[in-house]
């Protein structure tokens, strides 16, 4: 075992606080004394102790002369829990391992502090894990702007219903599985089109096989709020809300039915044929939303890429053909040569039952005015 083996552990750690944490980030810390783990902890819920508090707590007297391992660099400010920092130094650690700095101007300085203080600081072990880990934190500290995730679920030949409309289920129960755990129990926010409201009439709630589960935001792209006010996603016992989002000047005779049924109500401008989607990520920043997952249909999920609003897309094949007349997973103009495709960057695939998962990060639209031959524009 060495340091390499401890801050993986530490990583592991720090995934148990998935889903309660926002908007502060997931950390694992670890406290190693001869070559023994001593004490463990993670951050379990916003505005609860930090990692390296519960970690410290369980190692007691054994913290004295020992190693931290910590996923993030530990805080050095007063919030809603004192400084990180203090804490290390009261208990007597004498190395810190940290895989990564704290982007945050406001929580940042606490490797100068526990340098000045005497400690050994090393920095930078598993510094791409705990950035991927923490992918949503670092966009929001960085651009001000939430991250954003793009799923979709299709057939082989990248359909995602019948000609006739009917798209249950595409993929397996694992995927479904896969896509509550690990992502709308994970992110803060969920997106989708009217359209799919009035197809699918879904609740956009998190359900595990073991019960539980944190609901999302639930955000309906509504440009004409042409959605029945009985839609499921209007009529959830949740401690999450409903967002509607519709054209400005929609009139107010339209909000009332959904305003009593206790809906929100968002106004963005038009753009094109939809909505500035590029405006709602401000919008959503106001409220706090650091993560948001788009689950379409057609037409937001190609609306949402050709804005280039998309940080990470997950895509599901299901072992399923459905033939020329299928609706497509993207639905609108494509581009007209293959050198304007969108490209992935960091794709990885993976089995989840017997479907195929592939994940990426699209490259960056070009900027405006850019030759027609640059990849990314969609």
């Amino acid at each position: 075992m060495n340091d390499l083996f401890f801050m993986e552990r530490a990583l592991e750690l720090a995934e148990r606080g998935a889903g309660r944490t926002s908007p502060n980030p997931l950390v694992g810390a670890l406290v190693v004394k001869d070559g023994k783990v001593v004490g463990e902890g993670w951050h379990e819920a916003y505005g609860g102790p930090h990692a390296e508090v519960h970690a410290l707590a369980a190692a007691g007297d054994g913290a004295r002369g020992a190693t931290i391992y910590v996923t993030l660099e530990p805080c050095n400010h007063y919030g809603k829990t004192p400084p990180c920092t203090e804490a290390i130094l009261k208990a007597g650690i004498r190395r810190v391992v940290m895989a990564m700095a704290d982007p945050n101007p406001k929580a940042a300085g606490g490797q100068e502090k526990l340098r000045a203080a005497g400690l050994t600081v090393e920095v930078g072990l598993c510094e791409e894990k705990a950035r991927k880990l923490n992918a949503p934190f670092l966009k929001m500290v960085e651009t001000g702007l939430p991250y954003v995730v793009l799923k979709c679920a299709m057939t082989l030949d990248g359909r995602v219903a019948t000609r006739s409309g009917d798209s249950k289920w595409v993929t397996g129960s694992e995927s479904r599985e896969w896509c509550h755990r690990y992502l709308r129990q994970r992110l803060d926010a969920i997106l989708v089109g009217s359209a799919t409201v009035r197809a699918d009439d879904p609740s956009l709630t998190c359900r595990l096989p073991e019960g539980g589960g944190r609901d999302p935001l639930r955000i309906v792209l509504a440009s004409t709020l042409d959605i029945s006010p009985d839609a499921q996603v209007l009529r959830q016992k949740s401690d999450s809300a409903t967002v509607l989002v519709c054209a400005e000047g929609t009139t107010a005779e339209k909000k009332v039915p959904f305003l009593e049924g206790g809906a929100e109500i968002l106004e963005l401008p038009r753009r094109g044929e939809g909505l500035d989607m590029q405006g709602l990520l401000p919008l959503l920043a106001r409220r706090r939303v650091q993560s948001l997952l788009i689950e379409g249909g057609g037409r937001v999920a190609a609306s949402a890429l050709r804005s280039g609003i998309v940080d990470h897309v997950v895509f599901f094949y299901a072992p399923k053909i459905l033939g020329g007349d299928g609706i497509p997973v993207l639905d609108g103009p494509g581009p007209q040569r293959m050198a304007q495709s969108l490209v992935l960057e960091g794709m990885e695939v993976f089995r989840t039952g017997e479907d195929i998962r592939v994940e990426g990060r699209p490259l960056l639209p070009p900027p405006s005015g850019a030759s027609s031959n640059t990849r990314g524009v969609l």
